[in-house]
């Protein structure tokens, strides 16, 4: 009994090593994007989301970040201020608010790292489906594990957190 407790004590300290892998590796891409850039990685994304869809509207830049309305909102005054997205209402309703890059955002897209997205999001999108789906189901039970849980980091940009 006591050779499985050290074989799963072992383990368990070789799956912190690779969550310091992800954070540490997640950490210097940030620190990347905002040394290039001058923008947080959170930034990065939402203009990086803009450029795909010009004219997109703040809820569907939120639900593309996933984090919530007011989030997104926030992160949109920030790049505003710098001169890197424009707001647009449309003639119609005027409650309609579309987003597009400046020429100073589209300068810092085109010199950007990538994936623009993120290292992690960028990973998990590319994950096989069922390899996916068997971390989902592990992440599961190790946030259920854990004695303190934040769960309103769900809607947090990681570069944030």
């Amino acid at each position: 009994m006591a050779q499985q407790s050290a074989s799963h004590h072992e383990k368990a300290r070789e799956a912190l090593k690779k969550f310091r892998i992800v954070f540490s590796s997640v950490k210097k891409h940030f620190e990347d994007i905002e040394a290039r850039c001058g923008v947080s990685g959170a930034q990065l994304w939402a203009l990086s989301e803009i450029s795909k869809a010009p004219g997109l509207r703040v809820s569907e830049l939120a639900n593309a970040l996933l984090v919530h309305q007011s989030t997104a909102s926030n992160l949109l005054i920030r790049l505003e201020e710098k001169d890197l997205i424009k707001r647009e209402r449309t003639s119609i309703d005027q409650r309609v608010v579309r987003l597009h890059l400046t020429d100073k955002g589209k300068d810092i897209i085109s010199r950007a790292p990538k994936p623009m997205i993120g290292l992690l999001p960028d990973a998990l999108q590319r994950l096989p489906e069922g390899v996916l789906e068997n971390l989902l189901g592990n992440m599961e039970v190790l946030v259920s594990t854990m004695r303190i849980k934040d769960e309103g980091a769900t809607e947090k940009p990681l570069s944030d957190i």
